[in-house]
């Protein structure tokens, strides 16, 4: 059960902290402020249409209209300003300044003019509880409101409210169906047949910011900031305004002074570098509000398009998906992470394309999905990689050379299943050795001194197999089985050769170690070795409690009968036995440098056929192995 919850938590662990970043980048609003920050960014570098080329002017109550005038502006002036505007052409005014109480002894001509001039149009707030100039027809009255998100930046247009009364209209779209005459976009807007790019709940890169009962809303579209024709209220009093920026035009009027904090933070705010806050009036705003609907009337807006929350999820969901799946299966670690990292820069690159086009598509969530589960996925894979690197090293111990470790780490996903080496039959090279007269031996030493004797016997042998690529399966107590060609498949000849040239090392070794134990007053080694090659099956083998890596079949019986064979027929230090299948894979050089006497025909115990037997002699083994090593 504990190796099951371990099992489950490293393969579900790494997904749920990638999935927890997810909703903490979500939840916290980090993923919709980069969507805000790059939706800025391409909004400000991409270029604007000029205001000249929309028929608005401006006419602004600036800091010099303030000192002149006064503040709040006195009602006859205002009616001295919509006498001029009438007489010279103007199509409609639109005041964007709160008149809902008079100001100066004048106050009934405002009220008059608004109640009988055709082309006025006020203004109220609903969420101040703010009322039109008194007297203004319904068919003349708006709404100001704007729709701020939650950073202070103005970038929705709130267009219509669907389901009001009459008067309940917004200024943008009230004066341009007063300059128009046509309100068939206000009522297909009603009917719920006009399409547009409104915004949703998780449309585009909002996440929960846009509340739909607020009514029908879209992003603001800008002119060029400051580019639309602009006068202040002075200029037109005093009669400086040119004719042609009066006549048949749309004059909105408004407070642009930055002492009355009529002011927004737009887009292009946080990239314009100036000594002031860059800040676009109010009456600008509505400008551009009304700038785009012209547009819409005329069939020359490009509406573009906003991904609706269903189509984001879907595509963090695909993201997510593409993340862990390149995380997951691309062979090299190393290589996912550049597949994952650049295929996350192209999502990122090509909605930001998109975006440029009007096309808005949340960016930040899809990104991060493809990073973060990639993440997860290499995270996976790395403490998978760290269990196979010590389940290797629990099946094989310290039992093979580095280069066959490197291979086997290479191929750990071919070779390990489930944390086991799956079985495999293989052609091996089995290299059996027993300590002679350990029996006699043992009887004259101490346990400890005993132990250090037989290790300082495998300290020689051990390395002799390692180097060559051998492995040592196990201890026998005063012995060792050794193999050749596990855990990897490779060449039965090269295999071959190794062991015998491993058995020449240990020679060689014995008789430097007989020299330091004669030195030390220890009992002589000697040691006997059986070699033989053949198929064997090879894998894990035991329990969870304890597994080992097993070889198995007649190769291994015929090496260890080949070692225990006519033990008092043993001359010098080492005594080796091979079978003729070994002789057999042998180079013809290599075997003609060896020392062999034949032994002939030997029947093992629990083998049918006989055994081809020869011993190898030491005398010119070390120059034959010398000769061929790599």
């Amino acid at each position: 059960m504990k190796h099951v919850r371990e099992l489950l938590l490293q393969t579900t662990g790494p997904y749920l902290v990638s999935v927890v970043i997810l909703v903490l980048l979500r939840s916290t609003g980090l993923a919709q402020t980069v969507d805000l920050l790059l939706y800025d960014l391409i909004t400000a570098q991409r270029p604007s249409p000029s205001g000249r080329d929309t028929p608005i002017t401006l006419v602004g109550i600036e800091e010099s209209d303030i000192e002149r005038f006064g503040w709040p502006i006195d009602d006859a002036l205002f009616c001295q300003a919509f006498d001029r505007l009438n007489a010279g052409g103007a199509n409609v005014i639109g005041l964007d300044i709160y008149r809902d109480k008079g100001v100066g002894a004048q106050q009934q001509c405002l009220r008059d003019r608004f109640q009988d001039e055709p082309t006025l149009v006020s203004i109220f707030n609903v969420a101040s509880g703010i009322g039109p100039v008194p007297g203004t027809p319904i068919e003349r009255q708006s709404y100001n409101d704007l729709s701020l998100d939650a950073d202070g930046v103005l970038r929705r247009d709130l267009v219509h409210v669907t389901g009001q009364d009459e008067a309940t209209v917004s200024f943008p779209m009230r004066v341009m169906e007063v300059a128009t005459g046509d309100r068939r976009l206000r009522d297909a807007m009603d009917a719920g047949t006009h399409q547009d790019a409104w915004l949703s709940a998780d449309g585009g890169g909002y996440h929960n910011e846009i509340d739909a009962g607020l009514g029908l809303q879209r992003l603001l579209r800008f002119r060029e900031p400051w580019s639309y024709r602009f006068y202040p209220l002075a200029k037109l009093l005093d009669g400086d305004v040119p004719s042609e920026a009066i006549r048949d035009q749309i004059v909105l009027i408004g407070s642009t002074a930055p002492s009355l904090r009529d002011l927004f933070n737009i887009p292009h705010t946080r990239f314009r570098q100036s000594e002031e806050l860059f800040q676009v009036s109010g009456v600008e705003i509505h400008a551009n509000r009304v700038a785009t609907l012209l547009d819409h009337h005329n069939g020359t807006l490009n509406t573009g398009w906003i991904m609706p929350g269903w189509g984001n999820l879907i595509l963090i969901l695909l993201c997510m998906a593409s993340g862990t799946l390149l995380g997951e299966k691309v062979p090299s670690l190393k290589r996912s992470v550049l597949v994952v990292m650049a295929l996350s820069a192209g999502v990122a690159g090509g909605l930001t394309c998109l975006l440029w086009q009007h096309i808005w598509v949340g960016i930040a969530m899809p990104t991060f999905g493809l990073l973060s589960m990639g993440g997860g996925a290499w995270l996976r894979r790395g403490a998978v990689s760290q269990q196979h690197s010590q389940q290797i090293k629990q099946l094989l111990g310290q039992t093979t050379s580095p280069a066959v470790a490197q291979q086997l780490w290479d191929q750990r996903d071919e070779l390990l299943t489930d944390g086991r080496f799956e079985g495999r039959q293989l052609p091996v090279t089995v290299l059996f050795t027993d300590t002679a007269n350990f029996t006699s031996v043992s009887e004259g030493m101490t346990p400890r001194a005993l132990m250090d004797w037989l290790n300082r016997g495998m300290e020689v042998c051990v390395p002799a197999v390692t180097k060559r690529g051998g492995m040592v399966n196990k201890f026998t107590g005063d012995g060792m089985l050794a193999v050749f060609g596990v855990p990897l498949e490779q060449n039965s000849q090269a295999e071959a050769q190794a062991a015998i040239e491993a058995a020449i090392e240990i020679k060689a070794g014995l008789e430097q170690l007989n020299k330091d134990l004669l030195q030390d007053q220890k009992p002589k080694m000697k040691i006997r070795m059986g070699i033989h090659s053949g198929e064997a099956l090879v894998g894990s083998m035991g329990s969870a409690e304890r597994i080992e890596y097993a070889v198995i079949g007649d190769s291994v019986n015929c090496a260890s009968r080949l070692e225990s064979l006519d033990k008092q027929r043993h001359e010098g230090l080492l005594r080796v036995l091979l079978s003729s299948t070994t002789l057999d894979l042998l180079d013809p050089t290599f075997k003609s440098r060896l020392d062999l006497e034949y032994w002939g025909p030997v029947q093992v115990k629990g083998r049918k056929e006989p055994l081809e037997v020869s011993e190898l002699k030491m005398d010119n083994a070390p120059e034959a192995a010398e000769a061929n090593q790599p």
